[in-house]
């Protein structure tokens, strides 16, 4: 194992596969002289050229459409968009033009295509910068979603897209860049897209979440230990493809979930999730699911509103002791 920071994991996954598939080449704005906004990509341009670490122009339907035609032609891109909320100027090349080629070319046009870059709120961005884009890109059949929260499973998970088939939007936490943990440095450590993974055992309730939410929910298990109460945390890391029988499993064991996510709660990631456990398990619940999100609100630009909006802890505590009524 080796301590490392979660740009630094990606960097190593980014030179691991660039280095193992010559078709893998990264484009995006300022990911070559600059080494990307967020460094993710520092020293890749030494050590591949400027064939395959690409700068493009500030226009990400461009670039994007590029690389969709890219991958139809057999290359595997990775696309950086700078934040993923300036992909939405990209989303019709992401929904109609990657998700859908292999369907409506009836197989003929796989797509392994990945778009990375960071989601969600960081600090004091304001509303057009601290969007959680996830849901928008989960909506449509033909693109995967992965949403890693430490650098181990950003590592992997990378891996994992880069050599997958479809498209995938790889969605980063802004404020997990400078995150350190432990990697395996295996260079071929791959986790399979669509694995939740338990980052800690509990009985009494499980909190489900994705991407950097994971730390607020481990924040609140924390908490709830000091009282006694053991929670299972679950970390779907891919949020499509969904690891059902994971949070089934969770669910059945506690009898008691929290939902914990990023974006907005009208039609969020944890109504799927609350709506799959309500029908696959609903003999097991022994309360209603309960969510903790942002704030039905674009992210105030103010501190201390911000702070308001997000997701806490605190939150989630709360959240918790309701679903086990005390």
């Amino acid at each position: 194992m080796a301590m490392m920071t979660y740009r630094d994991a990606l960097n190593a996954a980014l030179r691991e596969e660039m280095e193992r598939d010559p078709d893998v080449f990264l484009m995006g704005e300022e990911v070559a002289e600059y080494d990307g906004a967020y460094k993710v990509s520092k020293g890749l341009l030494d050590a591949f050229g400027d064939k395959r670490v690409v700068d493009s122009p500030i226009s990400e339907l461009g670039f994007a459409g590029l690389g969709v035609g890219a991958a139809m032609a057999g290359l595997r891109p990775v696309i950086e968009f700078m934040t993923f909320n300036f992909a939405f100027l990209a989303i019709d090349q992401v929904i109609n033009s990657a998700s859908k080629m292999m369907y409506m070319s009836d197989g003929q046009f796989p797509i392994p295509i990945v778009f990375r870059g960071p989601t969600g709120a960081a600090l004091q961005l304001s509303a057009q910068h601290s969007v959680s884009c996830e849901t928008y890109y989960v909506h449509s059949p033909g693109c995967k979603v992965v949403t890693p929260a430490t650098p181990a499973d950003a590592k992997g998970l990378l891996k994992a897209a880069i050599r997958d088939d479809d498209p995938v939007a790889f969605m980063e936490g802004e404020l997990l860049y400078n995150f350190r943990g432990e990697v395996p440095e295996d260079d071929d450590y791959v986790i399979p897209l669509g694995v939740a993974d338990l980052k800690r055992e509990g009985s009494d309730v499980s909190i489900v979440t994705h991407g950097k939410m994971v730390h607020i929910a481990m924040q609140a298990a924390a908490k709830l230990e000091k009282d006694g109460i053991q929670a299972d945390v679950l970390d779907l890391r891919s949020i499509r493809p969904l690891d059902v029988d994971a949070i089934l499993a969770s669910v059945r064991k506690t009898n008691r979930m929290v939902y914990v996510e990023e974006g907005w709660s009208f039609v969020g990631v944890g109504a799927q999730v609350a709506h799959i456990v309500q029908e696959e398990a609903f003999d097991h619940l022994d309360a209603p699911v309960l969510r903790v999100t942002q704030a039905d609100v674009p992210m105030p630009y103010a501190k201390s509103l911000e702070a308001l909006a997000k997701p806490t802890a605190e939150r989630v505590v709360d959240a918790c002791n309701k679903v086990l009524y005390r």
